[in-house]
């Protein structure tokens, strides 16, 4: 029986720069720092939840064939590798204290139904969502009238 995702992934173009910004911007704990044989194994978590790992994934090989490497650089840039979710007791105030420190926002804490919801990007171009919970039980729109919003 499967129990638990203890890692994710995400492209970044310099690991460094993402410890920089995972680290000390987001307030991440590093949680594996190791040179390989083949490759830099670095993961951070977010404090106190060690078992859920984001690996900052180097775009070069092994993890990418060599004849690939540009293209995933520039799939990374463009903002089209997968993303993540974080979850935050209070969207506003991280927003506030990200806007600080030179975080790059996409979209600014906005009300919906399932809580309140922002957007920003690491220096490399990936998108992130970060999101406050709404308090439970979150009931989503109903089908017709989120249908009918859009005439």
């Amino acid at each position: 029986m499967l129990t638990a995702i203890t890692h994710n992934f995400i492209w970044v173009l310099d690991q460094d720069e993402a410890l920089d910004f995972y680290v000390g911007k987001l307030g991440f704990e590093v949680n594996t720092d190791v040179q390989m044989e083949v490759m830099r194994w670095l993961t951070v978590n977010v404090p106190g939840d060690p078992d859920r790992q984001l690996s900052l994934l180097a775009v070069q090989p092994p993890a990418v064939d060599a004849d690939s490497v540009d293209d995933v650089r520039d799939f990374v840039a463009r903002g089209l590798s997968p993303s993540f979710i974080l979850r935050t007791d209070d969207c506003r105030g991280e927003y506030e204290r990200l806007v600080a420190q030179g975080v790059e926002f996409t979209e600014e804490p906005t009300e919906r139904f399932y809580g309140i919801d922002c957007g920003l990007r690491d220096p490399f171009g990936n998108h992130i969502r970060m999101t406050e919970p709404a308090p439970e039980p979150i009931v989503p729109p109903s089908t017709s009238s989120a249908a009918n919003a859009g005439t």
